[in-house]
């Protein structure tokens, strides 16, 4: 089955994108893929065998979001964008170059081409629950779309800080002229991104924690309950909302949330002969952990530990149609391929 319509990715080879780009591809739409580095075999070997799967349908071209150029021509004639390039990343040293100008910037250039292109009438943003989650919560509390992220500081929480200012600048192009011109716009919120990368480049960011307890990077269980969803779910609602769901909508789509010592405890049923960490580690030694940690912090790491969080995704499932897979398939099917391909 074919569909008669172009759809833009930027950040198509990362670990979302990837899922949205192949997705798309066997529903039959045309993608135009925005890939960084089109020649590097790691980021795209995997999207260029989803080519030679589609004959026809999947134009990779180079695309830095950074550069306004690059966004016009991957935009250029598309029916619809689906905005998902952007860095997941909590902690750097320069967090305004490396965490905030990468999505602020890149959709601040997606609006450009957006104004200049009015052939795009559906526009996807890839935001995240970092958006919505303020520094301070009730241990328990559910949090809805109602909420925003607004006391993000580039100090305390430049991740949520980037998140915010890219959604809020994608929205206010939508009620400035996106409204007006008809044209849709819909954003995805997921949290922490589980489930089978398609790359070896795909095991950073969403994956960085699984991937140290893999290395044992973290020797020990942590007290920490994740919020997570699949990645193939995250790739579904990203191209329902192509479809379906309110002009405007903010979906967060999250499935559930396990302990740490739970996700060890699959994975070590599962996979019997890697090395897991065993010895759960006391909160006070966990918070000074994360403070020397590269990927984490000591304001994350007060905020994260110990406490629990719930998200409501209801919305995602009475509009875009959305059932979820456990968590724990999640957590297990991320190594699958991991393990097939020898890449630890």
């Amino acid at each position: 089955m074919s569909v008669d319509r172009t759809v833009a990715v930027t950040g198509a080879n990362g670990y979302i994108g990837s899922h949205v780009v192949k997705i798309l591809l066997d529903r039959g739409y045309r993608v135009r893929a925005g890939a960084r580095e089109p020649h590097n075999t790691e980021r795209i070997g995997h999207l260029e065998k989803m080519g030679s799967e589609y004959p026809g349908q999947l134009e990779i071209v180079s695309t830095d979001v950074l550069d306004v150029d690059d966004v016009r021509k991957l935009v250029g004639g598309c029916s619809d964008l689906i905005h998902a390039a952007a860095t997941v990343m909590i902690r750097a040293s320069d967090p305004q170059s490396k965490i905030v100008n990468p999505s602020l910037i890149g959709t601040q250039n997606v609006i450009i081409a957006l104004k200049e292109t009015p052939s795009v009438m559906t526009v996807v943003h890839t935001s995240s629950t970092a958006a919505i989650r303020p520094m301070q919560w009730k241990n328990g509390v559910t949090l809805t779309t109602d909420t925003w992220a607004d006391d993000a500081t580039i100090e305390n929480n430049p991740y949520g800080l980037a998140k915010v200012l890219a959604e809020k600048e994608i929205r206010k192009w939508h009620e400035e002229y996106g409204i007006q011109e008809g044209r849709v716009l819909r954003t995805i919120h997921p949290c922490m991104v589980f489930g089978p990368p398609l790359s070896k480049y795909h095991l950073r960011g969403s994956l960085t924690i699984l991937m140290m307890l893999a290395r044992r990077s973290i020797p020990a269980i942590i007290p920490m309950n994740i919020n997570i969803v699949d990645v193939r779910d995250v790739g579904e609602a990203h191209v329902r909302a192509l479809e379906m769901g309110e002009d405007g909508g903010r979906y967060l789509v999250t499935s559930g949330s396990m302990w740490m010592k739970d996700v060890v405890r699959e994975l070590r049923a599962s996979y019997p002969d890697h090395k897991w960490p065993r010895l759960p580690i006391p909160y006070p030694l966990a918070l000074i952990a994360a403070a020397f940690h590269p990927s984490a912090s000591i304001n994350w790491a007060r905020t994260h530990l110990g406490t629990v969080l719930n998200w409501d995704s209801s919305p995602a499932e009475s509009d875009l149609g959305m059932k979820w897979e456990e968590p724990r398939k999640s957590v297990v099917d991320t190594f699958s391929p991991i393990f097939d391909s020898d890449w630890l």
